[in-house]
């Protein structure tokens, strides 16, 4: 149990001065007293472990916005599949690949089946991720998802800045879009999940969404 000395320490400060300079009879029993009321006020009620996580996350901030990123997804405990689930790992996995041919990415294949089928989670199923089964299927994207969408949103961005070259704030968010992508693929570089010699350039982007 963890608690704070904070309290202990400001009772014992705001009657030092006045009990021992001025000589007030009982010194001795006064000071054990405050003393004791602080340590059992601090036992009864500590801060708990899951307060000072959450307090520690709110310092977290989202990128180039002023939130401060409280919304997470809130897995279950139990990772294994539920008892009322009926479907085999074959026929999910077959589903995937049959999702990902028709051109739908991972994440609309995960909610197609959460939606569709109540998949919440694939890989409490099959064992293994969507992006995972659609590698071992030969039909995984080229680009990250992630990365592609970033890329996606900068050509809009730019196809709107050519027909109005007066919007200052898009040119800024458009500064802002490319710096993420010139991030994350260093990462996807770094990971090896992109070629070492892969570069992103807007001249070129439209040709990668298109």
């Amino acid at each position: 149990m963890v608690f704070s000395l904070k309290p202990i320490a400001t009772h014992i400060l705001s009657v030092s001065y006045e009990l021992f300079w001025m000589q007030v009879p009982g010194t001795r029993d006064v000071l054990l007293g405050r003393f004791c009321q602080a340590v059992a006020t601090s036992v009864c009620y500590p801060r708990s472990l899951v307060q000072r996580q959450q307090q520690t996350s709110l310092i977290m901030g989202r990128m180039h916005a002023p939130g401060k990123g409280i919304s997470k997804r809130a897995l279950p405990y139990k990772r294994s599949p539920p008892t009322w689930l009926k479907i085999s790992v074959e026929d999910v996995e077959d589903h995937v690949c049959k999702l990902a041919k028709k051109g739908l990415t991972p994440s609309q294949i995960g909610v197609i089946l959460r939606d569709s089928n109540g998949i919440a989670q694939v890989k409490s199923v099959t064992g293994q991720k969507v992006v995972r089964i659609l590698k071992a299927n030969g039909l995984a994207p080229e680009i990250p998802e992630d990365l592609y969408m970033l890329i996606k949103k900068a050509v809009q961005v730019r196809k709107h800045l050519e027909r109005n070259r007066k919007d200052k704030d898009s040119k800024f968010r458009l500064i802002l879009i490319e710096s993420r992508i010139h991030r994350l693929a260093r990462y996807y570089r770094t990971t090896r999940k992109l070629p070492s010699n892969w570069k992103y350039e807007s001249a070129t982007a439209s040709t990668i969404v298109a």
